[in-house]
């Protein structure tokens, strides 16, 4: 299994993540709440969400290195998409 991290700063974290949760909501397997959302991305990853008061948890589970780098793209440009006002927003992520 290969994962990923990142801590991407924003004061707009819970939005962000409420926004994404339920566009995604149509086609994907989600749950989340104002502070936490996981989505059930397609090829069986996982993205995990947690919103602080100033930056957004993003955790990206894959079954292989591929899945996860195309992945962390279709999660970044998700989020650039709600966030236009501040985007593209500092991905720096850290594989495990």
């Amino acid at each position: 299994m290969a994962s990923t991290h990142a801590h991407v700063p924003t004061a707009h974290a819970s939005r962000y993540l409420q926004q994404l949760c339920k566009h995604w909501a149509h086609k994907l397997e989600v749950a989340f709440d104002p502070r936490h959302g996981e989505v059930k991305l397609p090829d069986g990853a996982l993205a995990t969400m947690d919103a602080g008061p100033d930056a957004l948890d993003v955790r990206i589970e894959a079954g292989d290195a591929g899945t996860l780098e195309t992945m962390k793209g279709v999660v970044a440009r998700h989020l650039d998409r709600f966030a236009f006002r501040e985007a593209p927003l500092p991905f720096d992520w850290h594989d495990a």
